[in-house]
């Protein structure tokens, strides 16, 4: 939280609300509050792929320890057969035998979650991301959501995996959003990650299109996927 000045006013600036609009007083399309924002301008950002914040993430005094690879963690303590037993349980006999050119963890889609929805509302991550910007998906306000997430992980554990969308209106950055995946070692079936249920409030103010620039990564900060999307919050499904 902070204070700033911007045209003879003082407003009072928010960390971590979503969908906000560039003007004094305006509402949370998630949280349907009413909140005072000062949105920045992007200019000096690189226009595909933003690093995440750090210092926005709860528990900033985390070491991430060192990065081991699956066949160090199978071969330690190896003697030990209770011990040995206890990791095949968690981590499956051997690794997968898999081609040299295929990413530890690949990204396959995204779900907005919403009961109430006519349609299913997701995104394929496996084929032309440049194709995503030019559509639209289309969120009803005042309606319950959740975003789920379908990933792999193929050959080595990835810790501390997060997902991160900066909310876009026109130039201004209005938010940006971490969202806490988790730890996780390869297997040939997909993980799926679901978000708390979020709320879409009510409201003129709300309203409009939004560019969505959301990006996975983890504690190394690896780029594993980052892609652009639009979002529209309506009236009603059909406006």
């Amino acid at each position: 939280e902070g204070l700033g000045h911007r045209r003879g006013h003082l407003r009072r600036c928010y960390k971590g609300l979503r969908f906000c609009i560039a003007v004094d007083m305006l509402h949370s399309p998630v949280t349907g509050k009413r909140v005072l924002v000062i949105p920045y301008f992007m200019a000096d950002r690189d226009s595909e792929v933003y690093p995440v914040d750090e210092g926005s993430v709860a528990g900033i005094n985390y070491k991430a320890p060192a990065q081991m690879t699956m066949r160090q963690i199978q071969e330690l303590d190896c003697k030990d057969k209770s011990l040995t037993k206890y990791k095949q349980t968690l981590l499956g006999c051997s690794p997968m035998d898999l081609d040299a050119s295929v990413p530890n963890v690949q990204v396959t889609r995204l779900t907005l979650v919403c009961p109430t929805a006519p349609e299913p509302i997701f995104m394929d991550l496996t084929g032309d991301l440049a194709a995503l910007k030019k559509r639209t998906f289309v969120l009803k306000e005042g309606v319950e959501f959740r975003l789920k997430i379908n990933f792999k992980v193929n050959k080595e554990i990835v810790s501390g995996l997060k997902y991160v969308h900066y909310t876009c209106k026109g130039r201004l950055q209005a938010s940006k959003d971490t969202y806490m995946v988790g730890s996780y070692g390869p297997r040939a079936a997909e993980y799926e990650f679901l978000s708390p249920v979020e709320e879409a409030p009510t409201g003129l103010m709300v309203r409009g299109m939004y560019t969505m620039k959301s990006h996975f990564t983890d504690d190394d900060k690896s780029d594993h996927l980052h892609w652009e999307w639009k979002l529209s919050i309506k009236k009603d499904w059909l406006d």
